[in-house]
């Protein structure tokens, strides 16, 4: 099935040197801002693809910490993969670090809280995963050919609150 052409344009604009420079800036500052306005009911970047706003416990400060991302959706929005991508820079974005440190977190999907608990992919596990979330958005493999290191992957379960 061919993609309509906005969405070739956005996938073709995100693998971008420029794009992967600016939009770690832009884009998270203008969700949090929509996502706050809305109560929660609207991500901004969700438009285009699956995202929720992750409250993570920070590794080294133990403060609650925001972070709107795209995500992969699994089964209905029971679960969600998470690309610690970074847009394809060379460090690890700070969220996974949370993550690993305190795998307890909450998820905001489609204006509800959702307590999780984040699992790093590993092994057979992350390569189907890795090639679920190449399916499903191929400029991740752009952001991969762009560094060295592995991009991790999360699986974000429910959990009871």
């Amino acid at each position: 099935m061919a993609l309509p052409a906005g969405l070739r344009l956005v996938q073709k604009v995100s693998s971008t040197r420029l794009f992967a420079k600016v939009a770690p800036h832009v884009i998270p500052a203008l969700d949090r801002g929509v996502h706050r306005l809305t109560r929660g009911k609207v991500l901004l970047s969700a438009q285009l693809l699956p995202g929720v706003v992750l409250t993570s416990t920070g590794a080294r400060s133990g403060l609650p910490r925001r972070t709107p991302l795209a995500c992969m959706p699994e089964g209905d929005g029971r679960s969600w993969i998470l690309a610690g991508s970074n847009f394809g820079r060379t460090g690890h974005p700070s969220w996974t670090h949370n993550l690993l440190a305190h795998p307890d977190a909450s998820v905001s999907w489609k204006g509800r809280d959702i307590p999780v608990t984040a699992r790093l992919l590993t092994g057979e596990e992350r390569a189907a995963a890795w090639r679920a979330l190449l399916a499903f958005w191929p400029p991740y493999a752009t952001y991969q050919a762009r560094v060295e290191r592995e991009i991790r992957l999360f699986r974000l379960t429910p959990r009871e609150p």
